[in-house]
Order: structure tokens, then sequence, then C-alpha cells
């Protein structure tokens, strides 16, 4: 139902993007910006000043109708002065090919990969890490299977629910920590202290997890490409496995003594990007 929620949500999508073009009208005079960074917004660039789009889908993968909505994209793209990709430019780059265009007539850069976390050399803690995110219902779905599953896991589990909700408990085995969520800098050291992370194939847990040179297993979000095609591409070169959620269980793990895991990669944004304003 994925497609046909994102076609009934175009005209939203097209009213959002008028107003953002207004607003960022109104902003640039009064606040006499010099820039705009532009986070996948399609509406916030502006002629008068330089303004850069951030996007890993140079290609946007919608099943059949990728070559359609990946042109869209590019459309929307060439309107800013340039795109700044965060990957970086070889064949074994973390995007695959959404990052990564045959040809094009935009200017694009590669930043390199970003993450708000750092690598801590500190003892471990969990021997597992589940880490739940997306849209409902399947994050529930997800969280009632491995909940069930995780039952019969040895070894100290950290449960990462992704919700914001801090009156609601649930009782578990004792060897198994749930939080509802956890704030950047609690995270940043859970995950240090985590042996494998379980979580969705989403760009950004991906770029976090290479930062952080763990071990993962993944399980892409039902319908969303993307995530699919991201968690693919991680087991084919070895580096994490991952199965449908449909079909998960606690013996699919065992397939992890023959991956590798992340290798560590650094993240440095070169200032010098910003003489562009």
């Amino acid at each position: 139902m994925l497609k046909f929620q994102l076609l009934l949500s175009i005209p939203s999508i097209i009213s959002a993007v008028k107003k953002e073009k207004q607003l960022v009208a109104e902003i640039i005079n009064k606040e006499n910006l010099v820039g705009i960074i532009s986070d996948n917004r399609f509406g916030v660039y502006s002629s008068k000043i330089p303004s850069v789009y951030i996007t890993h889908q140079l290609n946007v993968l919608s099943g059949f109708t990728t070559f359609l909505t990946s042109k869209i994209h590019q459309k929307i793209i060439k309107k800013f002065t340039e795109c700044w990709v965060p990957d970086v430019e070889c064949e074994q780059n973390v995007s695959g090919k959404l990052g990564r265009l045959k040809s094009h007539n935009f200017t694009i850069k590669y930043i390199g990969v970003l993450s708000r976390f750092k690598k801590q050399e500190i003892a471990l803690k969990y021997d597992l890490t589940v880490l739940l995110s997306g849209p409902e219902p399947q994050r529930t779905l997800l969280e009632n299977k491995l909940l069930s599953e995780l039952k019969n896991y040895v070894g100290n589990v950290l449960f990462i629910r992704g919700v914001l909700n801090d009156n609601e408990t649930i009782s578990v085995a004792k060897n198994i920590k749930i939080v509802n969520y956890l704030l950047a800098n609690e995270l940043e050291t859970a995950l240090n202290e985590s042996n494998l992370i379980l979580a969705r194939s989403g760009y950004s847990t991906i770029m976090d997890l290479a930062v952080l040179g763990k071990k993962a297993f993944f399980i892409p979000t039902p319908g969303q490409n993307e995530q699919e095609y991201l968690a693919k591409l991680c087991q084919l070169r070895k580096i994490a496995p991952f199965v449908k959620q449909k079909d998960f269980n606690l013996k699919k793990l065992e397939v992890l003594e023959e991956f590798e895991g992340f290798k560590q990669v650094e993240t440095e944004l070169d200032f010098g990007l910003f003489q562009l304003f």
C-alpha cells in the first residue's frame, strides 16, 4: 500500500513545496541569508543565493516506477546550485546505485559518510541490541515478533522500541532490558556497548553502523524498496545478512558467523565545501 499512500500524498507535497518557497523568500529578505542547505526539502532553495540539496537518493527506487521517480527527483535536484551526497565516490560506496549516476547535468559533491556518533573503545555490555524504527503498523508488528522470538535468546539484550512514550511498559525475561527511546548521547553509548545490532536497513542507520564498525542483522520495512535494496547490498558484500519481516526467527541469527560486519569508516566533513557561500 506504500505506493498508493505516496500517490495520495502528492497534492500535500506540492502544497508544502509552495509554502516552503514562500517562507524561504521571506526569510532571505528578513535575515539577509548568504546560503541554504536543504536536507531533502524540495522547496527550500532560491535562485538569489547558493542553495545546496543533501540526498543519497540520486536514484529513487520504487519498483517498476523507478525510472520515473528517479527522473522527477533529478529534475528537482537540478534547481539547486549543488547536490551533496553523504557517501564516498567509489565502487564500494555505502549507498550502491542509489548514490551514483552514469550521467547528469547538475553538480554533485560526495561529502563522505555522515553520522552523529563516534566510535568508543568501551567494554561490551549487550550481546544484542534491537533498534526499532519506522512507520506503524510495521514497527509494532516487528516488535511483537521479536519479543516472541527473543524469549529463548541466550545473552543480554537491549531492546529500544522507538516510541516516545514514557508511561508504557512491557514485561519480558530478565535478560532483556526494554527502553522506549534513548537520547542521542545515550544511544551512542549503547550502540558502542553492543556486540550485534538488529535494525531496519535505513540509510542513516547503515551510516551509523559503518562509522561504529558494528556487526548487524537487518529486517527491512516491508514495501520500502530502498531498505530492501540496501539490505541485499550489505548481504551481497558479506557485511550483514537480512531476512524479510515475515520470515524472521531466532535461528536466522546463526548465519552471522559468515559475515564480517561493517569496517569502521571515518566521518570527516570537508569544511572547504562552505566556500560556496
